[in-house]
């Protein structure tokens, strides 16, 4: 298995409407849709914005499109397996005593085509003053096609929504945590598994729902402290998930797999999440790490999936980013990497066919 090389710079220059000149707020996601072309997306002030490759593979790009939805101050994106985007957003309406907050979600069904309407799925608070303390969302799609929501709560619980079989959203459930400081990291199995790691200020607290529908059940705890903002999951193996976050304590990289000691990684993480992608490289499972460390830069990491202990090849890419870099596959199964300059824009770099995992050039979207 070789290691990892980057190409410096980034190439080329277009200028900006005035959507794409807001400030990102979060964001960006990459996914590929159900006819091989990515998808971007980023979040703006009271807006999403979409670019689209023109065909699969790239290498040219339109957009960006604007989905507006006014009072957006959170976005997450997750997609199934059948390829359909939702974009779960958290919505402030009013100000004030009538300040009120909800959560909506939107569906991109089919790559490059107009989103469905924003609904609103609620908040599990009661009352409208504790509304206004809400976290921010996440979600994953199970392997039904049915949508479940964890979102973070005013005294530090989880509540959990899920879709049923018929596509009706069910009560909102609460996990009874007291101690969740951050978004949670959700990820569902090709298997029907559901995973969800919660950080808390002493550690993190796991469950997992055995298939579609089932209900969540405590799993063991996790002894080292998840970096707020840090936490993402990956399934590495049929049912099996990986957790990647950064030790608030040691300020490494480490990787959480249920039943498993925390295997230390080393690095040099900033304060942002990190993205995870499994591929095959010189005919070797490999699992692909991305994040932006403490100078601003982007840094990947390769090592044999699952079998992290025996070393990750951490590379510093010389390029510096905002906010968190993000990782795909295209269309011709290339590991690409999207990122937003510290100008704000987006741009993308693909894999080359040599030996390891050798990044082209940057280009602009």
């Amino acid at each position: 298995m070789g290691g990892t090389a980057v190409r410096d710079g980034v190439a080329g220059t277009r200028s900006a409407d005035k959507a794409e000149r807001r400030p990102v707020r979060s964001g960006p996601w990459l996914l590929t849709g159900h006819d091989g072309r990515l998808i971007a997306y980023a979040q703006v002030d009271d807006a999403v914005l979409r670019w689209t490759e023109t065909r699969p593979g790239g290498p040219d790009w339109t957009g960006p499109d604007v989905l507006p939805l006014k009072g957006l101050t959170q976005l997450t994106v997750v997609q199934g397996r059948n390829r359909y985007a939702h974009l779960i957003g958290r919505r402030v309406r009013g100000t004030g005593a009538a300040r009120a907050v909800d959560l909506v979600y939107a569906i991109q069904y089919q790559t490059g085509r107009p989103l469905s309407e924003w609904r609103s799925v609620g908040n599990p608070h009661a009352t409208r003053e504790r509304t206004a303390q809400m976290g921010t969302p996440t979600g994953a799609v199970d392997s039904s096609g049915a949508l479940h929501l964890v979102v973070p709560t005013a005294e530090g619980r989880l509540a959990v929504r899920r879709e049923d079989a018929q596509g009706r959203w069910e009560a909102w459930r609460d996990l009874k945590v007291a101690a969740a400081v951050d978004t949670p990291a959700l990820a569902a199995t090709a298997t029907g598994q559901l995973h969800l790691l919660v950080p808390t200020a002493s550690g993190a607290l796991t469950w997992t729902g055995a298939a579609p529908g089932a209900p969540l059940e405590r799993g063991h705890d996790i002894g080292v402290v998840p970096l707020p903002g840090s936490v993402t999951a990956l399934e590495t193996s049929p049912g099996r998930v990986t957790t990647y976050l950064t030790d608030l304590v040691g300020g490494g990289v480490v990787a959480v797999r249920a039943g498993a000691w925390p295997i230390p990684l080393g690095g040099n993480p900033g304060d942002g999440r990190h993205t995870a992608l499994t591929t095959v490289l010189d005919g070797y499972p490999c699992t692909v790490l991305a994040h932006r460390d403490t100078g601003g830069r982007i840094v990947l990491g390769v090592c044999g999936t699952e079998d992290e202990g025996n070393g990750v090849w951490w590379t510093d890419t010389g390029t510096s980013c905002q906010g968190d870099p993000v990782l795909a596959h295209d269309a011709h199964g290339r590991v690409t990497l999207l990122a937003a300059t510290p100008e704000g824009r987006l741009a993308l770099t693909r894999q080359q066919p040599e030996p390891g995992l050798t990044l082209g050039d940057w280009n602009p979207l």
